[in-house]
């Protein structure tokens, strides 16, 4: 029996804390009725543990990020990719940059921190600052690229991260170039401020023996751009500087928008949390990780707290939501410290020890493989056992079918209401709806000399984010009318929704239609009525409705032989979702698919217009192979070209590690017309993927094929390619020949 969510839980930040936590739902599960949700603006979460490491190069990126994608998919966790901007924690309201406002019962932070304002001229301009660390690698890697001899930088900050920066970026630029210079300004008299003076004696003589410039008891006063694009930086001793890049690693600040929020803040603006890791000031809202600071137990802002308020978090949102008082949890007060001297040695500190050992460093990689293997490795696990793992529930009621599964009047009414709201805009569109909601069916009037084109199309929801979903499935829908030369100008939505209360399927149904209307306002299309049921999971479908005359209408019967073939973007969606749901597609792969997907056909099919197209069809659940092949007549063939195929990132490592769409085998059947067939050819498989907001395919005049990619490459579909040509059927030959 399927449950019924009641629980909206939030995390905000895809911290260390927020992964282990993460890691410990998949294993064990939430109470009953409780949705998972993760905000944060990076798939990829930067382990600070290894960020030196990946600096000089030991560690490449995968290595060094959790990636959290296939997390979120062990623990069931909805994935949301955006910036939070704020909170209203008496309203339970999250604000972000490019989503609709999120309701939530019970939230986490585990944001981290931001680089502190700084009040030195010029600091904020010509310097980089520590954090965002996905910033500074950004900088890092555009300025390897740079170097040609030598190379100088400077480090704003002796502490224990300017100093790990200083030694590993040193040892990455020496395996580049021949001269390197390094230098690294302090306030303070010794290196590590807040390390025992054995540890900063032992760092004192590793910048000596190699050769780093070290500048104590200075003070930064400006950092100036020089004439030949160089950096200076300026000292209160007027002492002067010249690097080709500035790093600035003092100490960070928290969040600005957190000032807003209502929750209880310290001095620093870093959240105040009680020993249960809750706020101050609102019980619902946890905080962990450097965003916090613990009243009775103040730490230091590190990584190794930040893990471990791991477990004790899990623990607390567990007896939260099942209505029991958390626990206090108590942090240890010293730790063992590492600091890697990025030459295969490490300095080990605790307390008034110290010592040096390349043991160390050996000891380090250990503990910091180990701890990113929780986040690459999961047991095998049925996606239904999963969620059955997750909810621990069975619900207590059936659910109706027929009309008794239909959404409760209030739930359209609040959601429908306030994604109006949200497009004023629309009320200064064309409007051909002569009567509308909320009558029982939309009457449209159709212009004279018009031909009405119609369409529809439904499917699951492909990603969990119902904002995002509802965009990339009004794309999919329209493509139909797009492909036909029609202008879209009403929709009829079919959506249902997963069971839950009143509140939760009107927060996802108010997202899902701020999605459809987004979509929706490029080609002002109006969404005039539809049904919503509730069912086990979330899906969505539109009718479409569109016009067109008879001179533009594209029709496949119209191909003939010599025209080219046009395809406007990258295949593999399939391919990448298939091994998506089994947790072995990269975050980044993921994300890069749902820009193609969110990508709308619309001026695509303008520009195939403007230059001449004679037919098109959109690329959906056929494939390649099966679309074209709905296009050709007995007297028609095609010769494609496999090496000319667009293909989104990460599809060829899927294929090679054996993941292929459910309908796939079946799409194959058509390999039957190919002569000859090349399984071996990387991109072979496909001609067979069904893809989902796919790509346009039009034929083209051979003479316009050029300047129509041209066309289409300036207005934003980069992946366009000429992938083969209509030619003349041959006799007893198949019509699909392949090359390359």
């Amino acid at each position: 029996m399927q449950a019924t969510t009641h629980t909206d839980l939030f995390f905000v930040g895809g911290g260390h804390t927020h992964a282990i936590v993460l890691k410990k739902i998949g294993m064990a599960g939430l109470p009953a009725g409780v949705r998972l949700t993760l905000i944060t603006n990076l798939v990829d979460t930067p382990y600070s543990g290894m960020l030196p490491c990946h600096i000089s190069g030991l560690y490449d990126f995968d290595q060094s990020h959790i990636d959290l994608r296939p997390l979120t998919r062990f623990a069931s966790c909805r994935l949301i990719v955006d910036e939070v901007m704020d909170i209203d924690a008496d309203q339970r309201v999250i604000y972000c940059r490019h989503h609709p406002p999120m309701k939530y019962d019970v939230l986490s932070i585990d944001i981290g921190s931001t680089p502190g304002t700084v009040a030195v001229p010029g600091a904020n301009d010509y310097a980089i600052p520590a954090k965002p660390v996905s910033n500074l690698l950004m900088a890092w890697h555009r300025y390897l690229e740079t170097l040609e001899s030598s190379a100088t930088i400077g480090i704003v900050g002796g502490g224990v991260g300017g100093v790990e920066l200083a030694l590993n970026m040193q040892m990455r630029l020496q395996q580049q170039v021949d001269r390197v210079h390094v230098h690294v300004f302090h306030r303070g008299a010794r290196l590590a401020t807040g390390r025992n003076h054995r540890t900063q004696r032992q760092l004192a003589k590793v910048f000596r023996d190699r050769g780093i410039h070290t500048h104590l008891l200075e003070s930064v006063c400006a950092v100036e751009p020089t004439s030949n694009h160089q950096v200076q930086v300026r000292c209160g001793s007027e002492l002067r500087v010249v690097c080709d890049r500035v790093f600035w690693v003092t100490n960070a600040s928290a969040a600005p928008w957190l000032a807003q929020t209502g929750l209880s803040i310290d001095q620093h603006g870093f959240i105040l949390i009680k020993d249960s890791l809750q706020t101050l000031s609102h019980a619902n809202v946890f905080a962990v990780g450097d965003v916090a600071t613990m009243v009775n137990h103040p730490r230091p802002k590190a990584g190794v707290f930040a893990v471990r308020q791991g477990p004790p978090l899990y623990k607390n949102l567990q007896r939260y939501l099942s209505g029991f008082s958390p626990k206090p949890f108590r942090p240890q007060r010293q730790f063992l410290n590492i600091i890697d001297l990025g030459n295969g040695r490490a300095i080990a500190s605790r307390g008034r020890w110290s010592a040096e050992s390349a043991w160390f460093r050996r000891w380090k990689h250990r503990i910091d493989g180990r701890f990113m293997a929780l986040f690459n490795q999961f047991p095998a696990m049925e996606a239904d056992q999963s969620r059955a793992k997750l909810s621990k529930q069975r619900a207590t009621t059936p659910h109706c079918a027929g009309c008794g599964s239909k959404v409760s009047n209030s739930v359209l009414k609040r959601a429908l209401s306030r994604a109006r709201d949200d497009f004023p805009e629309m009320e200064h569109w064309p409007n051909p709806v002569k009567v509308g909601l909320p009558d029982d069916a939309a009457v449209i009037a159709i212009p004279t000399g018009k031909l009405a084109v119609q369409t529809v199309d439904q499917f699951r929801a492909i990603v969990d984010d119902p904002y995002i979903f509802a965009q990339i499935c009004v794309n999919h829908c329209l493509s139909d009318l797009f492909a036909m030369g029609a202008t879209p100008q009403t929709v009829l939505a079919l959506v249902t929704l997963p069971y839950g209360t009143d509140t939760v399927q009107t927060e996802t149904l108010y997202q899902l239609m701020v999605g459809t209307y987004k979509a929706l306002a490029p080609a002002q299309t109006w969404l005039v009525g539809g049904h919503t049921t509730e069912g086990p999971e979330l899906s969505l479908g539109f009718a479409c409705n569109g016009w067109v005359t008879t001179d533009r209408l594209l029709i496949k019967q119209n191909l003939r032989p010599d025209l080219g073939l046009i395809l406007t973007k990258p295949l593999g969606t399939g391919v990448l979702f298939a091994a998506d749901m089994q947790r072995a597609a990269k975050g980044r792969w993921i994300a890069a698919a749902i820009a193609s997907m969110m990508q709308s056909n619309q001026l695509a099919a303008q520009c195939f217009q403007e230059h001449g197209a004679v037919a098109c069809t959109d690329i959906t659940g056929f494939g390649l192979l099966g679309h074209l092949n709905n296009m050709l007549s007995s007297r028609l063939a095609v010769h494609l070209h496999l090496e000319r195929l667009p293909v989104l990132p990460g599809v060829h490592d899927c294929l090679d590690a054996g993941y292929v769409s459910s309908l796939h085998q079946r799409n194959q059947q058509i390999e039957r017309h190919i002569q000859p067939p090349q399984p071996q050819s990387a991109s072979y498989p496909l001609l067979f993927d069904p893809q989902t907001s796919g790509g346009l395919l039009a034929a083209i005049p051979q003479a316009r094929i050029e300047a129509c990619l041209d066309s289409l490459r300036r207005r934003g579909y980069s992946h366009s390619q000429h992938i083969g040509n209509i030619i003349p059927a041959v006799a007893g030959q198949a019509p699909f020949t392949i090359s390359g």
